[in-house]
């Protein structure tokens, strides 16, 4: 009987062959899953790591190539968070946060600061509502995404941020502020005259929609018989948040569709349960997401009165991929619609009612009109 022997070299061939069947398999999985443009990137990264001479970080290689292709898409929604921006992102929509205490809106030249909290780091530090934050640690503040704006002045607990602000009379000062933890509370509420029930929400994170129920029920018990939601300036967040609040204020019926570039695919309904008051709601030109379909859904399902300035008409669900590294991209995946399949997108939601503010006036001019309509 005959034994096969293989030689050193044949042994060496057929490794090397099955090196490259399983980097071809590779390729070709990757040409499929990416396509020439997938492969041209990887190749560039490849280039990169074998062939350049200087010195690099790659980790601010590819914080730098996620952040540019988030940013083709064109879509002011979408962006790239590195592990840092990431972080303080997660903080901030548990609405327990690393930062410097203010609430701000994006507008051209940087971040007006809308309010500040109380014993906080920048009330501290002189930082006063009102005020535009127009860069950090000497990097410009974009005028065109809060979140983005506001990733580049968070940080970690006990560092510094050299802030640029910008007093009413245009006027730029040099601010340093010491980044605390901050816990804050999305809702604020009071009786108003006439047992008008006001309620602020300034966001949908997390635990939003339980602290929105809990105002309404003390409301009631003092008396409301009716209720203001104040979303003015206020971003949207989770869309949990957002139907277990409109499940808990609204009647049966549907109360949010949600699909694709083809249209809706999915709709929720409400349970019979409701409360059931007549209801108004205040918005402007910052109401964004969840809080103009808020809004929108509730003009729609109990005719509560919309008052204030035309929001901007967003309709586009965000989903956050988690990436290696503890990076992340915050995605417009799905777009949205009201239960009857409403679109929001570039129209915003239909004002019963427009109050433009009045920012001289003593007393807030929006919130006295939606009030008068809901004592009538």
């Amino acid at each position: 009987m005959k034994t096969k022997r293989f030689s050193a070299v044949s042994i060496i061939i057929t490794a090397a062959l099955s090196v490259l069947c399983a980097l071809g398999a590779v390729a070709l999985a990757a040409w499929l899953l990416l396509g020439s443009a997938g492969l041209s990137i990887l190749q560039g990264v490849a280039a990169i790591n074998t062939r350049f001479v200087g010195e690099y970080d790659a980790g601010e290689m590819a914080d730098a190539a996620l952040d540019a292709m988030v940013e083709s898409l064109g879509d002011r929604w979408s962006y790239y968070m590195d592990a840092e921006s990431y972080t303080a992102t997660q903080q901030r929509r548990s609405n327990s946060y690393v930062g410097i205490g203010v609430t701000v809106v994006a507008e051209e030249g940087g971040l007006r600061v809308q309010s500040v909290t109380e014993g906080g780091p920048a009330e501290q530090a002189g930082v006063l509502a009102g005020e535009l934050i127009t860069a950090a640690d000497g990097t410009d503040l974009p005028g065109d995404n809060a979140a983005l704006g506001t990733s580049l002045i968070q940080g970690e607990e006990g560092t510094e941020v050299t802030l640029t602000v910008e007093d009413a009379q245009g006027v730029s000062r040099q601010v340093t502020v010491v980044r605390a933890q901050i816990q804050s509370d999305p809702v604020s509420y009071e009786l108003l005259e006439g047992n008008v029930g006001y309620v602020a929400l300034s966001n949908f994170y997390s635990g939003s929609a339980e602290i929105v129920e809990a105002a309404v029920e003390d409301l009631l018990k003092q008396g409301a018989e009716s209720l203001l939601f104040d979303m003015r300036d206020n971003p949207g967040g989770y869309l949990s948040e957002l139907l277990e609040l409109l499940d808990y204020l609204l009647p049966e019926g549907d109360i949010f569709q949600s699909g694709d570039s083809s249209g809706p695919t999915k709709v929720t309904t409400s349970d019979a349960d409701c409360v059931d008051v007549p209801m108004a709601v205040l918005v402007n030109g910052n109401t964004y997401s969840a809080a103009e379909l808020f809004a929108a859904q509730l003009q729609e399902s109990v005719g509560a009165y919309i008052v204030g300035e035309a929001t901007y008409g967003k309709g586009y669900s965000q989903q956050v991929f988690e990436l290696f590294g503890g990076r992340a991209i915050n995605l417009s995946t799905k777009t949205y619609y009201t239960g009857s399949g409403v679109s929001l997108i570039g129209t915003g939601v239909t004002l019963d009612l427009e109050v433009i503010l009045d920012e001289d006036a003593e007393e807030d001019n929006q919130l006295a009109a939606a009030a008068a309509l809901l004592r009538e």
